[in-house]
């Protein structure tokens, strides 16, 4: 399998251990080529007997993953085949993920909003700098529908209240607000979360493979979504291109400066509304 990756990196730090750095300039989009390489990797993944730990962090210190990129053409991502699951692209690789028999952590740095969030809402542990990390779903605030599967997710990780909030109110969360809510494990301070992951996946990476399978799938059967749950919110998202509102929002947002590193996609969650209320008042 050809491993020459274009949007991320792999170290195979230990034979227990690899970790995933995403490198995507600029801004660490996921687009139809990620999702196609996120695709092979998870082939890798659940074939190594061995690995223990995955760990998944950013060569960005302000995006972690920034969202999904359309790149102009929606349906650039649709025509993607179908995965091992039988899912959607996306979907797929989100559900192997949660389900494979190793450890996947999020070491969240920067921004991860929208299919990011969805990335790390997939992570078995998500840890986040304490002083520099946003997590958001910011879909709806533009009139689309979070199509990757947040709403089955966060309402088993969050409660329905504060999924509700995250999903409908469409704003950023900081590392401390997002540990509080336990849409993250913790927030580590800036300056030890490299040493504490790095800690932890090496302590896994040492433990016996079956044991960590056999116990995670276990958990897996009483927490994690059926896989019926989460195709219609992914069409539902997909129809959103079809009506007017939403593409004219999307568009909105890409005169902003959606998809570049500036002031809109750093401070997404106060400059959707501020987009809403321009295309308003056109």
């Amino acid at each position: 399998m050809n491993t020459s990756w274009t949007h991320f990196r792999l170290d195979r730090r230990h034979p227990g251990y690899w970790r995933v750095t995403f490198d995507h300039p600029p801004i660490n989009t996921i687009t139809a080529t990620t999702i196609t390489e996120l695709s092979q990797l998870m082939d890798l993944i659940e074939r190594d007997a061995q690995l223990n730990v995955v760990v998944f962090d950013s060569a960005n210190p302000d995006f972690f993953l920034a969202h999904y990129d359309i790149e102009k053409d929606a349906a650039k991502t649709a025509a993607l085949p179908s995965g091992p699951t039988g899912l959607p692209g996306w979907l797929d690789v989100t559900v192997r993920l949660s389900r494979a028999p190793v450890v996947s952590i999020a070491s969240i740095r920067g921004r991860a909003r929208g299919a990011g969030s969805e990335f790390i809402l997939a992570c078995d542990l998500r840890f986040a700098s304490r002083e520099n990390a946003v997590l958001g779903q910011f879909e709806v605030g533009t009139g689309f529908i979070p199509g990757g599967g947040p709403m089955a997710r966060l309402s088993r990780l969050v409660g329905r209240g504060r999924a509700l909030e995250i999903l409908l109110v469409a704003d950023d969360f900081d590392g401390a607000r997002a540990e509080q809510y336990g849409y993250v494990n913790r927030a580590i301070a800036e300056n030890e979360l490299d040493a504490e992951v790095e800690a932890m996946a090496l302590r896994l990476a040492g433990f016996d493979h079956d044991a960590i399978a056999r116990t995670k799938s276990y958990v897996d059967q009483v927490t994690l979504p059926p896989d019926s749950e989460l195709p219609p919110a992914l069409i539902d998202f997909r129809q959103a291109f079809g009506r007017p509102g939403p593409r004219a929002r999307l568009a909105k947002l890409e005169e902003l400066g959606l998809n570049a590193d500036g002031d809109l996609e750093r401070h997404l969650g106060r400059r959707v509304v501020e987009g809403a209320q321009a295309l308003a008042g056109a």
